[in-house]
């Protein structure tokens, strides 16, 4: 395949194929149980081969498939580990380069989009990509004032696709409900249907991007590629290197584990108190860790890519004090628009669930809607579902490994558990969608990072409503000074 599969009778069939997959595979597994077969050994062939298929077919199509493929792609920490090894392999080729469009369609994309002359406003222009992902793919090249960049090209036809993809997986989505335990595949889906013109619409992504470049263009840890230009599918951005963070997953040291999982958080919280933005594609294909900026002669820039193939560092070959690594962040083409930073009701909630104040947690999540005016709960036994999903900001600092998230996956998936029974009674507004998304989906990165992370710093400098949390009075004095750390940060720009 060399290009974007557009018939929607082609992608309906590919897509159609896989709940017969499914279907096939459990009678398989029957066979094998009579044949002698343990029933979990079974269940476990099962999901192995359902994966299998499911990636491959979401790989093969991009789009809306490859979407869907990339957000489930974080959750892979919650699976048991014997499972997880093969749906590593599976999920880790949705970070790899796609096949590419044609050079010919490239080309008559760029001459539709940026004129006949396109080439005079390259020095140098690479027509075989260095990275694709769901809806385009980026060619590396020189700008005419001689900046490397990024030239993002959308697939022709890549609206339709997304649609047609999303609205043929929504349909057997209970089927995919085993791949992550314990999330509803479903709301995921709508909410990614839901904004397909967002996510289409350059003109909105390189005012998204150019608003971070210019919120963050002095800070020491997070690095934001410019905007260069942009036209309807096609958007030039100023290039950059670094280490993708996939890579830091798969070989990185415990340093460089630590320092991009602390990072990532910062941005998390930070970006929507500085930009009124927030970040919703947070997959590894979108970061790269950088080395510190004195350790380089200049940064370059991105693409909404999986990653370049090209002239990125070695693992290792950062250079420099760990501690000045710094974050490249890419793709703003789905945010969400939080004017004033992130809502008070998740910092109000947070603190006074680690006081211990179930009466005042149980009253915020009702009277934002959390919790129905139809439905009873106990408040001892919300403030119980809460505290073990919430134990990263009860510490200093807390390891986020695979083991503790598929411990939270278990406890909230088995239909036996009285969390999984409140769980299931919870509502989540259809304001809090995408955060709740960025949060589960950031969290299953640094769970794959197996990060050590200082989180109750980021959330006393960025959270609102959270500082007034100080189990102690050491504690107390650290969030004062994250405070005023937050306090001089936000006001220098940095």
């Amino acid at each position: 395949m060399s290009d974007l599969p557009r018939k929607a009778v082609t992608r309906t069939a590919k897509l159609a194929a896989l709940p017969l997959g499914f279907a096939g595979r459990a009678t398989w597994g029957l066979g094998k149980r009579i044949g002698g077969k343990s029933a979990e050994i079974v269940a476990r062939e099962v999901q192995q081969r359902t994966a299998d298929q499911l990636f491959k077919v979401l790989g093969e199509l991009k789009g809306g498939a490859m979407k869907l493929g990339q957000a489930l792609s974080v959750f892979e920490s919650a699976l048991p580990e014997d499972v997880a090894g093969p749906y590593r392999a599976a999920l880790t080729k949705l970070q790899e380069a796609a096949p590419p469009m044609p050079t010919r369609t490239v080309h008559e994309v760029l001459a539709e989009r940026l004129g006949e002359d396109w080439r005079e406003l390259f020095t140098e222009f690479e027509d075989r990509p260095s990275a694709a992902a769901s809806i385009g793919q980026v060619h590396r090249a020189v700008w005419h004032d001689g900046r490397d960049v990024a030239v993002k090209v959308q697939y022709p036809g890549a609206g339709e696709a997304l649609l047609s993809d999303l609205t043929q997986l929504s349909r057997f989505a209970r089927l995919l409900g085993p791949l992550v335990p314990g999330m509803d595949i479903k709301p995921l889906i709508t909410e990614m249907r839901n904004r397909v013109s967002e996510e289409l619409d350059y003109a909105l992504e390189a005012q998204a991007q150019q608003e971070h470049a210019t919120e963050f263009a002095n800070d020491p840890d997070v690095v934001i590629p410019g905007v260069v230009h942009q036209s309807d599918q096609v958007l030039v951005t100023e290039w950059m290197e670094g280490i993708p963070l996939s890579e830091i997953i798969a070989d990185g040291t415990p340093e460089q584990r630590d320092r991009a999982g602390q990072l990532l958080a910062r941005f998390l919280f930070s970006g929507p108190a500085r930009t009124g933005l927030l970040h919703a594609d947070p997959h590894p294909g979108n970061f790269r860790l950088l080395p510190p900026a004195d350790a380089v002669d200049s940064d370059g820039s991105g693409s909404d890519a999986d990653r370049p193939e090209t002239d990125s560092p070695e693992e290792g070959e950062l250079g420099g004090d760990p501690g000045q690594w710094r974050l490249g962040v890419l793709d703003f083409g789905t945010v969400d628009r939080l004017p004033g930073g992130l809502p008070q009701t998740i910092g109000d909630a947070l603190r006074m669930a680690l006081e211990g104040d179930a009466e005042g947690v149980h009253a915020m999540l009702r009277e934002d809607g959390f919790i129905k005016e139809s439905i009873q709960l106990e408040a001892d036994a919300v403030l119980a579902y809460l505290l073990p999903i919430i134990e990263p900001a009860q510490v200093e600092e807390f390891t986020f490994t695979r083991s503790w998230l598929r411990s939270q996956a278990a406890r909230i998936a088995d239909p036996r558990s009285p969390a999984h029974q409140l769980g299931k009674q919870l509502n989540l507004p259809p304001s809090y969608l995408l955060i709740h998304r960025v949060t589960l989906s950031t969290i299953g990165v640094l769970c794959q990072l197996g990060a050590t992370v200082r989180l109750r710093d980021e959330l006393e400098s960025w959270l609102p409503g959270f500082l007034e949390y100080a189990p102690d009075a050491e504690d107390a004095e650290a969030g004062d000074s994250a405070e005023e750390w937050g306090e001089e940060s936000a006001a220098a720009g940095t």
